[in-house]
Order: C-alpha cells, then structure tokens, then sequence
C-alpha cells in the first residue's frame, strides 16, 4: 500500500500526518510531496519514505497512489497561497486513488458543513479513513472481491 500526503506553506500539516501514520501503519510506504522544499523537508523529518517537491513529482506520484492524503487544497487550482497549480489539482483529481481530504477552512476554501475541529481531530479522523481503505483493500486481496473500495 502506497501513501501519498501532500502539502505546502511550512508542511505542519503534512508532518504530522506522516508521523500518525508511519505510528499506526508501519508496513506502508509513504511518499511526500511537498509544493515547496521547506514543506517537503519537513515530511521527510517526520518519517516519509522517499520524498519530493513540485509539481511534477505531484502528477507523477499521484498516478502511483493508493491513497492519496492532503488538506482540500491539493485538488483546488491556486490554492494554498498559490502554491496548487491547476495541473497539480487536476492530477490529485484524476488519479485512481482514494482521496482522503482535510477540511481546512483557510486561504479563501470554505468548506459548508464542517465544524471548526482541531487539527489533531482533523488528523485523527485522517488516520482512522485511512485504515478503513486499508482493511478494506485487505479484504478484496484477500477475498478476490473485485469492487471498488467504500469508505462509510
């Protein structure tokens, strides 16, 4: 199982992703990318795999991905201050991976119905979808199902 986190500015975000992760999923392989060298520099630190900035290690990552994990932004152009291009949004939202966006409510995206959680609730609730796609895709391996993975 590949996971791609993704995210800019200073990569707070994307660290302490990487490292809830890496803490409850050993077995994976996390991929960062970061949209500039400070963020990705951080996401390495924090116990990424192999790591990246810019936007074509973003096109390119995201067509490897199982899961892809990140803040709303990396599939909104020009978000995150302008660091999103249009191409890295439209690769994040074309890829066949499973898309576990983080609602934050910050550089002009809204988003309508969520509540002001924490970043460690944001976080937490991050960690748990990924684990239901990873005992889901367990579950299809191992069963020889054949369908597209839900998360409910």
């Amino acid at each position: 199982m590949r996971i791609l986190v993704i995210d800019g500015q200073g990569g707070r975000l994307g660290k302490q992703l990487i490292e809830s992760i890496r803490q409850t999923f050993p077995q994976v392989e996390i991929y960062a990318v970061g949209t500039n060298s400070i963020a990705t520099s951080a996401m390495l630190r924090a116990g990424a795999d192999q790591a990246a900035t810019g936007e074509n290690p973003v096109i390119t990552a995201s067509r490897q991905a199982d899961i892809i994990v990140g803040p709303i932004g990396i599939v909104i152009a020009d978000s995150l201050l302008g660091e999103v291009t249009a191409a890295m949004a439209c690769a994040v939202a074309r890829s066949r991976a499973v898309r576990i966006l983080i609602p934050v409510n910050r550089c002009d995206n809204l988003v309508a119905g969520v509540s002001m959680q924490s970043v460690s609730e944001l976080l937490a609730d991050a960690v748990e979808k990924i684990r239901q796609v990873i005992e889901e895709e367990e579950e299809r391996v191992c069963c020889g199902k054949q369908d597209k993975i839900q998360i409910k």
